[in-house]
């Protein structure tokens, strides 16, 4: 605040200044039969009476909120605040050159009325150009901080999203995680306690990336096969898991926890679903200038998908949220007896094994 009232000040002392300098010199452009002495006065008052109402007229745009209106509603109350403050001005300036007795032979020989219109209508031509780069000034600083807080809300919305989708991610995972090991203590304690210690990895890995919006797409898979190590020792046979993976993939930043959940997926609505269990595939490639990521698992989408499913709903909102329209995400039949959920992620053009990608 104090910043702002120094600059105010010193805008007003630079611009009235301005003003008077003006006057000096078209005194000596003109050659005006008046002396130096009389002309600096009539400067003076001009630079102090200036000052005053524009102040004046600062203070009451300040209070009636002017700055906050819309240009359609402000353009005619700002009409009429030249008019009053030019006035004001003139009736300064006039009275002073009176009192000092300043006043010009040819002017004394005017009435005070005509003198006074002369006057407003000259000393509008100062007030209005103060009067806009006030307005317009506090205007554009009005738009600005606006469109700052527009931004930063936009961005404290996105990350209250963000954070919220990872709230859910995590109970959701660790759920599914004890319920495989569940299904492993009456039937095998010692897979059991393997298990768990499996899931502690598992958990640990996933605390570590919690207050990150991306990974790297290596710290991601190393997850992913701690989870499919636990889920294996459920499914055993059941279960098998191959890997495609373009290792210069593995340093692209990807949402983390996206691919876990994609897995999970494939796991709960494929292989769970057949008595003899199938293949899970994960597949990271370069296409174009895109991340592909893929996960294959046996399976029918049976005519239709649950999009409303927490797994699925995360990753299309993550995608969303971080990438915007950029990224896309599909599940689509790929074979008869093949699912496949397939993720794009936009990248920077690079140069792969000596290619351009």
């Amino acid at each position: 605040m104090g910043s702002a009232n120094s600059r105010y000040w010193l805008c007003q002392i630079a611009g009235w200044g301005i003003v008077g300098i003006i006057m000096l010199f078209f005194a000596h452009a003109y050659k005006i039969s008046i002396s130096n002495g009389v002309l600096l006065a009539r400067i003076a008052i001009v630079f102090v009476a200036g000052i005053l109402t524009t102040h004046v007229l600062r203070l009451f745009i300040k209070w009636r909120g002017w700055v906050m209106e819309s240009i359609e509603k402000v353009i005619p109350k700002l009409a009429i605040a030249l008019i009053v403050t030019s006035l004001l001005f003139s009736l300064l300036i006039l009275g002073a050159n009176t009192f000092f007795n300043l006043e010009g032979e040819s002017s004394k020989k005017l009435t005070f009325l005509a003198k006074l219109s002369g006057s407003t209508i000259d000393n509008g031509l100062f007030i209005l150009p103060w009067l806009l780069i006030y307005y317009f000034y506090h205007f554009i600083e009005k738009s600005r901080r606006q469109q700052l807080d527009t931004f930063q809300l936009e961005a404290l919305i996105k990350e209250l999203e963000l954070k919220t989708i990872k709230a859910h991610i995590n109970p959701h995972f660790i759920f599914n995680s004890l319920n495989s090991i569940r299904a492993l203590i009456d039937e095998n304690p010692a897979r059991a306690r393997t298990a768990i210690t499996e899931l502690s990895n598992i958990l640990r890995s996933s605390m570590q990336v919690d207050k990150a919006e991306t990974v790297t797409f290596e710290k991601e898979l190393n997850i992913v096969k701690d989870y499919l190590a636990l889920e294996n020792m459920r499914f055993e046979d059941r279960l098998q898991v191959e890997y495609e993976i373009d290792e210069d993939t593995l340093d692209q930043q990807v949402p983390p926890m996206m691919l876990q959940t994609l897995v999970e997926n494939a796991i709960k609505h494929g292989i769970s679903k057949h008595i003899r269990g199938g293949v899970i595939k994960i597949i990271s490639d370069f296409k174009n200038h895109y991340h592909e990521l893929a996960v294959q698992n046996t399976g029918n989408l049976n005519g239709g998908l649950n999009a409303e499913g927490f797994g699925l709903s995360s990753t299309q909102n993550r995608l969303g949220l971080l990438y915007g329209d950029k990224a896309s995400f599909e599940i689509r039949q790929v074979t008869p007896s093949t699912v496949e959920a397939r993720v794009l992620i936009p990248v920077a053009p690079v140069t792969l094994k000596g290619e351009p990608r």
